[in-house]
């Protein structure tokens, strides 16, 4: 079968498996495996209603199977969206170049500890691989460069946004006065706060990490996977954000165990 594969063939293979490839990364990413999971038990019922003769169950499920493109339209128009702007954009000069990343992060670590510092409550998300666009809708978008001083301005407990959480994303504050979910766990010590829940929350939804600045004991907190670490330093800050954009800490600091 391969001697008789010719070129126009192995290009027409490699344009579906790039097409594949980029539709699993953006499920992926976008946390969409639940919703494919729940078009998989449709067209599993789909196949016992055939099986089993069940005709009002079955014209029901042929009916939205007859309308799927649409639907999948509907449920992710976001995602959709966001790949072909991805598509038509330069991917040889998206983002931050190197320096301007790794002043943004050292601003992000300065901002979190003036923050401690001052007594200002705050909830600050990095976005990671599952977009956070559902959480944003109900924020202020702001898509601005990362400083320090913006942090301590938008967490200043005279402004409106500042019950809300910062969303990071691609090292730029994409949006502020976001709400996030609260934690459903029941075993969560009862002293918490609503901003240590709503992090704990987004995080067992999510792989984002965030950082909580307690406005009792002016401490921050780090929350991942649903699990806090309280009490952390600056260093603990900076390492935690290096990593997270695999990034090395100066080397005075390299051989710091936090």
């Amino acid at each position: 079968m391969i001697s008789h594969l010719g070129f126009q063939d192995f290009v027409d293979l490699i344009l579906v498996w790039l097409v594949v490839y980029r539709i699993l990364l953006l499920t992926k990413k976008s946390g969409a495996v639940q919703i494919l999971s729940g078009m998989g038990i449709l067209a599993i019922a789909y196949l016992v209603s055939i099986q089993f003769e069940l005709i009002t169950f079955n014209f029901l499920l042929e009916k939205v199977f007859s309308n799927l493109f649409l639907i999948v339209v509907i449920l992710f128009q976001g995602e959709i969206r966001r790949a072909l702007a991805q598509i038509g954009s330069n991917p040889f000069f998206n983002g931050l170049s190197r320096v301007a990343e790794t002043q943004s992060l050292e601003e992000l670590a300065k901002g979190i500890m003036a923050l401690s510092q001052k007594g200002y409550g705050a909830l600050i998300v990095i976005e990671r691989e599952i977009t956070l666009d559902y959480f944003i809708e109900d924020g202020t978008l702001l898509d601005a460069t990362m400083s320090s001083e913006l942090l301590q301005s938008l967490f200043h407990p005279t402004l409106p946004l500042h019950d809300g959480a910062v969303i990071i994303r691609n090292g730029r504050v994409h949006a502020a006065g976001c709400f996030l979910p609260l934690s459903k766990n029941p075993i969560l010590d009862k002293n918490l706060g609503t901003r240590h829940r709503a992090a704990l929350g987004l995080t067992e939804e999510t792989d984002a990490y965030v950082f909580v600045v307690s406005e009792e004991n002016q401490a921050v907190g780090l929350v991942h996977g649903g699990h806090l670490i309280p009490d952390v330093d600056l260093h603990t800050v900076r390492k935690t954000l290096f990593d997270i954009f695999s990034f090395k800490l100066p080397n005075q600091e390299r051989n710091t165990t936090p």
